[in-house]
């Protein structure tokens, strides 16, 4: 992940006129809150949230804000956005330290589908679960966890205890062994094959018709 620093300005006005004014001069409201100090109105340079968001380095992800000097570790817990023009509208900043282990979801990456025997032959991938909810200490959030599919055949699954997280990062599900995806057959490919098989079963048919024909015959040939 890039380390995002943003600079911020405590807001003098807060509510829907002061929120109004804000995006006016071009910056996002926002509200920074938790640890030990009470909740602070702030603003944040819209282009600058507007590059972190398409660079993917601002939701659930932890970001250093700065305020004339002074810096802390934040993690963006909500965005809202315009409903029309989905324009960043405000933005919740919760603090953190380095060290502060967090609860946050990640997203899951699939990496290696080429070396799937089961994708090969016709195979889909049915993801049960896009993000993991991660035990993760705020200073070493993963950008993704990867599963390597190499070797996956058609029935086979991930369950989280099958997944390598990095040091320090737990699951915050404890309860279960979940599943993340299973390789399914595709319509297609359970069609093809279920013709193959009747294809054996008929061919085997007909090759146990034609013994018992040979078998009734060499009988005739014995009794003459």
């Amino acid at each position: 992940m890039a380390d995002i620093v943003f600079s911020v300005d405590v807001r003098e006005r807060t509510g829907t006129g002061g929120a109004r004014q804000s995006r006016r001069e071009g910056v996002i409201p926002g509200i920074l809150y938790g640890g030990d100090l009470g909740n602070v109105p702030i603003s944040l340079k819209e282009n600058e949230v507007v590059k972190a968001l398409n660079a993917g380095d601002f939701i659930a992800q932890t970001v250093t804000i700065d305020h004339k000097g002074e810096k802390q570790l934040v993690l963006t817990r909500d965005i809202q956005y315009h409903p029309v023009s989905d324009r960043p509208m405000h933005v919740d900043l919760y603090r953190v330290d380095a060290d502060q282990v967090i609860e946050v979801e990640v997203a899951v990456r699939f990496i290696n589908e080429e070396e799937s025997p089961g994708l090969k032959r016709g195979g889909v991938l049915n993801i049960v679960r896009h993000d993991l909810a991660l035990l993760c200490p705020a200073g070493n959030i993963p950008e993704a966890i990867e599963i390597d599919l190499t070797g996956y055949e058609i029935g086979d699954s991930a369950h989280i205890s099958s997944v390598t997280l990095p040091k320090g990062v737990t699951s915050a599900i404890t309860d279960r062994d979940f599943t993340i995806v299973t390789l399914v057959g595709s319509r297609a490919a359970v069609s093809e094959a279920d013709e193959e098989a009747e294809a054996e079963a008929a061919a085997a048919a007909l090759a146990l018709e034609g013994e018992a024909e040979e078998g009734a015959e060499a009988k005739e040939g014995g009794e003459e």
